[in-house]
């Protein structure tokens, strides 16, 4: 549901949905890991119909051409005035595509979104900074009666879960896609297996914990880094029990954030330990030597070491998903032979070889 104070619309989390028409501003940024939300959201959602990309960079191009290569009729226009003047569809919303460093909302972003709010869009904001607290576009948005919708505002503390143990019912694989970094396809991979199950004819649901998994329309699950961090096991729980008791899947995928051994946010125990995982896939990135691409943060470590540190807590690790980024499909193919005899698991490339191999290995891993 939404609270609606002086005109600004703020997020008390649930799982209604806002159908409507979208355009998603990447404002020059859509061919990089700072788009990832614009890149779930071209990929697929259940809760808006994109219709455009603003991104100055690729104007005139297919969205989905710019992403990973698919045609998905996703123009992208250069600004959203030249959205309004040229496109064939209007939309209701304007979606922030991207994640900057810091969840900093950069000025020529704010210029965008300030026109867009004078257009009458609603604008629906996942980084840190809140447009709420911003007393000028505020002021903008209850004149031209618009919302600002900013879904990483911290639940109140009413309304959050601690660890109850009642996770100890849930009696159906549940999946966590890890990662060895930060934005390298962990969301995409665990969607990825959820509609592979169900193409397979297996009741499969996804445990959403960023702000891309609600914009694609998830049902069950929470924005991780926005909650206080008493309550991350218990919302966790939560999320994962309500959706065996509502659902009554067959599996259970949880995506995963940031990495084990990530320096900058190391998470993923309590998906292992709170969320009482059944098994893991590994999203890695070959190419990518150190976290987040920068060599201050230190080296990736191996990744045998992962699965040895995943192991350490009780869970094993099923198969290896790869990200194929700076690499060419001729040097990934070669390392994922490599590293497939060197684990003796499974390693695939999810965008390459699809997912649905790893159904039947996940079902017969819980019996």
């Amino acid at each position: 549901m939404f609270l609606q104070f002086h005109g600004i619309l703020c997020l008390e989390f649930k799982n209604d949905f806002m159908d409507g028409k979208a355009i998603v501003l990447a404002q020059g940024m859509l061919d990089s890991n700072h788009a990832k939300t614009a890149h779930g959201l071209i990929r697929g959602t259940e809760r808006y119909q994109i219709v455009g990309v603003i991104d100055k960079k690729h104007k005139g191009q297919d969205a989905g051409k710019v992403v990973d290569g698919q045609s998905r009729g996703i123009p992208i226009f250069e600004s959203v005035s030249d959205y309004v003047a040229r496109a064939e569809s209007e939309a209701q919303y304007l979606v922030i595509g991207v994640a900057t460093k810091g969840g900093y909302i950069p000025d020529d972003m704010r210029a965008e979104i300030t026109e867009a709010v004078d257009l009458g869009l609603h604008i629906v904001n996942g980084l840190h900074e809140f447009l709420a607290d911003d007393p000028h576009l505020a002021t903008r948005a209850q004149e031209k009666g618009t919302q600002l919708i900013d879904i990483r505002k911290p639940r109140a503390k009413d309304q959050l879960k601690f660890w109850s143990g009642s996770i100890k019912e849930v009696d159906c694989p549940k999946i966590a896609v890890l990662g060895t970094d930060c934005a390298i396809g962990k969301r995409t991979t665990a969607r990825m297996l959820m509609e592979a199950a169900r193409a397979q004819q297996v009741r499969a649901e996804m445990v959403f914990t960023g702000q891309t998994g609600w914009l694609q329309g998830g049902k069950y699950g929470f924005i991780f880094d926005s909650t206080y961090n008493d309550f991350v096991s218990g919302e966790l729980e939560h999320a994962i029990v309500s959706c065996y008791r509502e659902q009554q899947p067959g599996i259970i995928f949880l995506e995963g954030q940031a990495a084990l051994q990530n320096p900058t946010g190391p998470c993923g125990a309590e998906f292992l330990v709170s969320g009482r995982t059944d098994g893991v896939v590994l999203q890695h990135a070959p190419g990518r030597r150190y976290f987040g691409n920068e060599p201050d943060l230190g080296e990736i470590p191996a990744l045998a070491r992962e699965i040895d540190l995943i192991k350490l807590y009780g869970v094993a690790t099923l198969a290896v998903t790869l990200n194929n980024e700076a690499l060419t499909e001729s040097q990934l193919d070669e390392i994922q032979i490599n590293y497939q005899q060197e684990l003796g698991i499974p390693v695939i490339q999810p965008l390459k070889d699809g997912v649905s191999s790893l159904i039947p290995l996940i079902l017969n891993a819980h019996d």
